[in-house]
């Protein structure tokens, strides 16, 4: 590496650390690389760094035009490699925004991803539902439609759906309202979501003396109703700041043992409280607060909107490239303040308060919980890494009778319902609870093969409820379809053991161990779910036998 680091430029650009194997350790930008990474073969105090600087073995770099290229080409790289010394969101769903549609009549829409298609989008929200309340909201006080219809030369329709007769759409559809009408409501929506309520109610008030003056008494009605909804709404909003500047407060909490951070950004809009939201992110030990807000920034504001300022509880690395970067998203001049009094100092103190609750809450510890069960499944299983996708199959059936099996997905150590399959035994007719098994495994793992998207993708771990015998039929099955590279247990009830093909003794973990905990938890659920379906199957039989018998025959015909 030394080599390298002296044929460095003085150029701005990307650094990758890698180990022994390639794998990129972690990822980095600087605005001269020469200076940048000869700083971490100088000696450092930074716990993170050292460890870093043990496990590096090489280290390659890009050039970049200038140093937002390199802002942009270090996140893209981040989300590719994943590197475990860099700071990330824990999830990469996708949150839900509002969309005004393009149309000549634009339609209000729930959304998770934003696209370049002439729509204005207004998120992101914390939740689906909290998105759709917004949409009812906007029903109620604009009328906006929400259907898919084309509406370019209106009507389009004899008659307006429900939406219009219960005052939830002015009816476009029928050319009920003209397009200037409604492009006024649009207008009006799109301040309302923007959180720009003052100006917003002085538009209306305006809107309504006009009507009034017009003697369109009806109109005049509806704008006034608008109003004391909107004013409703208002008031009931905390006030926060008498400034009118529009403002996002971000602060983090960092729980060291748990290597998890809680982000809690808080929406400000005309000195009103207009909303919060929640973010977990992975943090390798040794993280300070200043290097969690600025990945967060990074990441974040990729997808939502930019305010005018940001309020934030620490100062950040390298503030300026990211001012210039986030003012070019948000094509203006963005403010990143970090108050040492007054009532910002305070309001920032709240969100960091608000912080460091999150970290005390049940589904972080829950995380934490299934994030050390897998890593401890693949230490005890020797996996080459922690099973993300486990699948659980059960036998359920009474004296050989209405057989069924069950399939059960757990991903990421939780349970995934959309994926659960269960099946009816076809090729079996006794108790043979070896043969069922390997006939539910065949079935699965062939239609995985076949490319059916129902079963894909294949499983990191497969769980057998039962012991050696059951382990054996699973592997059989695996091996004739070439697939034995698929990690297999079996965890047997009666002692909760763990058996592994290849090995004569069982794996014996403590009742506390979570990969054990984990384990019982898809056991259980697979057991859970093959029980309600054979009950489901003798349920039907057993209607079906007393519909069939000649007495309940005699019954229909003398009814008819």
């Amino acid at each position: 590496m030394h080599e390298k680091l002296a044929l460095l430029p003085a150029a701005p650009g990307v650094y990758l650390f890698k180990d022994a194997h390639g794998k990129v350790l972690y990822v980095g930008k600087a605005s001269l690389l020469r200076e940048r990474l000869r700083s971490y073969f100088q000696t450092s105090s930074d716990p993170k760094t050292q460890r870093l600087m043990q496990e590096a073995v090489d280290f390659d770099y890009i050039i970049t035009p200038d140093e937002r290229e390199a802002l942009l080409l270090e996140e893209t790289l981040i989300k590719k490699h994943k590197p475990k010394f860099n700071i990330r969101l824990k999830d990469d769903k996708q949150y839900p925004y509002i969309k005004l549609t393009g149309d000549l009549f634009p339609r209000v829409e729930l959304v998770r991803r934003r696209e370049h298609d002439g729509a204005r989008y207004f998120g992101p929200y914390r939740s689906g539902q909290s998105a759709r309340e917004m949409i009812k909201l906007l029903q109620k006080l604009f009328r906006l439609r929400t259907c898919t219809l084309k509406i370019e030369r209106p009507p389009v329709r004899r008659r307006p759906c429900l939406d219009h007769y219960i005052g939830l759409c002015d009816a476009p559809c029928v050319a009920a309202i003209p397009v200037e009408d409604y492009a006024k409501l649009v207008e009006n929506a799109t301040l309302f979501l923007r959180g720009r309520q003052n100006e917003l109610l002085r538009q209306l008030r305006a809107q309504m003396e006009s009507a009034s003056e017009r003697l369109e008494f009806e109109r005049a009605a509806h704008l006034r109703d608008q109003i004391q909804a909107i004013e409703r709404l208002h008031a009931e909003q905390q006030a926060l700041s008498p400034s009118p500047v529009e403002r996002d407060l971000i602060a983090c909490a960092i729980d060291e043992e748990a290597r998890t951070a809680a982000v809690q950004v808080f929406f400000v809009r005309e000195g009103r409280l207009e909303g919060r939201e929640g973010f977990w992110l992975d943090v390798p030990p040794g993280s300070s607060s200043s290097e969690v807000l600025t990945a967060f920034l990074k990441e974040y504001y990729q997808k939502s909107a930019v305010p005018k300022e940001i309020v934030l509880a620490a100062p950040l690395e390298d503030d300026e490239a990211l001012a210039n970067w986030l003012a070019e998203r948000r094509g203006g001049p963005v403010k990143l303040r970090v108050p040492q009094r007054g009532a910002l100092k305070r309001l920032i103190e709240s969100v960091a308060h608000n912080a460091a609750l999150a970290l005390r809450t049940p589904s972080v510890n829950n995380d934490e919980r299934e994030r050390t069960a897998l890593e401890e499944l693949q230490s005890v299983l020797k996996l080459s890494a922690a099973p993300q996708r486990i699948e659980a199959f059960d036998i359920s059936n009474l004296h050989g009778r209405q057989a069924v099996g069950s399939m059960v997905v757990f991903w990421k150590g939780k349970p995934l319902k959309s994926a659960y399959r269960r099946f009816r035994i076809q090729t079996v007719d006794q108790i043979d609870d070896f043969a069922m098994i390997a006939e539910v495994l065949r079935r699965r793992l062939v239609r995985g093969l076949s490319g059916d998207e129902r079963f894909l993708p294949m499983p990191d771990l497969v769980l057998i409820d039962g012991g050696k015998g059951q382990l054996s039929a699973a592997r059989a099955v695996m091996r004739e379809l070439k697939l034995e590279q698929i990690a297999t247990v079996a965890l047997a009830k009666e002692f909760e053991h763990l058996f592994v093909e290849g090995r004569s003794s069982p794996i014996v973990l403590s009742r506390e161990s979570p990969a054990l905990q984990l384990l019982q938890r898809v056991r259980d659920e697979a057991h859970r779910f093959a029980l309600s379906y054979h009950r489901l199957l003798r349920q039907r039989a057993f209607l079906d036998s007393a519909f069939r018998s000649p007495q309940r025959r005699r019954q229909m015909r003398l009814r008819r």
